[in-house]
């Protein structure tokens, strides 16, 4: 048993081995976020397999949130979470601790766990280097009035030169979901588009969004039936039957957008199963859904 075991330690290795030629300098934006970064041992596991992919050749790029941290942090200030259309309304109070929490602890929390997990990393943040721009946005409510978001805003720039060169050091960018005007103003950013910016500029190989969900499903309750890969059209086809809602409607329309600048495969998977970036990409099926243009013949190529 101990030999076959290490027979099977080594056909997976031989398996790995032709994606990890295939990706080998390729840059991977990857957004964490979500209920799963409250599970120390989960988020644990997703920076062991970040370290991995850099040591094995591949650019990780880190795009993270904060959402389960900010709700205690003003729990505990006394303030109230707002919603508006899914984002977060931020007054200056709200700016504060979400800078505090997101930009600055969490951050570096991060950045600090793949050094002691034997990487190296940068933490991109308002006191180290900021590398996202942008501007408050605005969106129109029911009536058409614009709404009132408070400080929050979008991403209109990358500072891709500091990303690409942390890159090719063999360093591991690490980039909190906040921006700043051109006048220092700074701002309360959606994670997902903030990924989604950071993954276009760069021209990524893949868009890896880490979820509490094992991808998309052709029945949303049932996880047996996960999509392993999704075309673009089949992704709009289950949008409109209703297969694909809610919460999941704005990320894969966000992964459709991203198709179309540039990046060739956006990735949704679980964060809470061990391991499971490495084997989203360096298995043949992979565990979570792959989202990939059409191609001319009708099928998409795995992993």
């Amino acid at each position: 048993m101990p030999l076959q075991e290490a027979i099977n330690k080594a056909d997976t290795l031989i398996e790995a081995l032709g994606w990890i030629r295939q990706f080998r300098g390729k840059i991977t934006v990857i957004k964490l976020g979500g209920s799963f970064m409250d599970d120390e041992s989960a988020l644990r596991h997703v920076l062991i397999d970040i370290v991995f992919m850099e040591t094995v050749g591949m650019r990780p790029v880190v795009v993270h949130g904060g959402g389960k941290a900010i709700n205690r942090a003003m729990e505990a200030a006394g303030i109230t979470s707002r919603f508006i259309q899914g984002r977060r309304y931020t007054d200056e109070a709200t700016l504060d601790i979400v800078e505090r929490v997101l930009a600055t602890e969490t951050n570096e929390r991060l950045a600090a766990q793949i050094e002691e997990l034997g990487g190296r990393a940068m933490n991109l943040n308002f006191r180290t280097t900021n590398v996202l721009r942008g501007e408050r946005l605005k969106l129109a409510g029911d009536n058409g009035e614009p709404l009132d978001l408070g400080y929050v805003g979008h991403v209109t720039d990358v500072n891709r030169s500091v990303i690409e060169n942390l890159c090719y050091a063999g360093q591991v960018p690490v980039i909190p979901s906040m921006c700043c005007d051109a006048s220092g103003q700074k701002f309360n950013v959606n994670a997902d588009t903030a990924a989604t910016a950071v993954a276009q500029s760069l021209g990524a190989e893949k868009l890896i969004f880490m979820s509490d969900v094992n991808g998309v499903r052709a029945r949303k309750d049932d996880p047996d039936t996960l999509l392993n890969t999704l075309t673009a059209s089949q992704a709009r086809q289950l949008i409109t039957s209703g297969a694909i809602e809610a919460g999941m409607i704005p990320k894969v329309e966000a992964c459709l957008e991203t198709l179309n600048r540039g990046v060739r495969k956006i990735h949704i998977i679980d964060g809470r199963l061990r391991h499971s970036l490495l084997l989203e990409i360096y298995t043949t099926k992979g565990v979570g859904t792959q989202i990939v243009q059409d191609e001319p013949s009708g099928t998409a190529s795995a992993t």
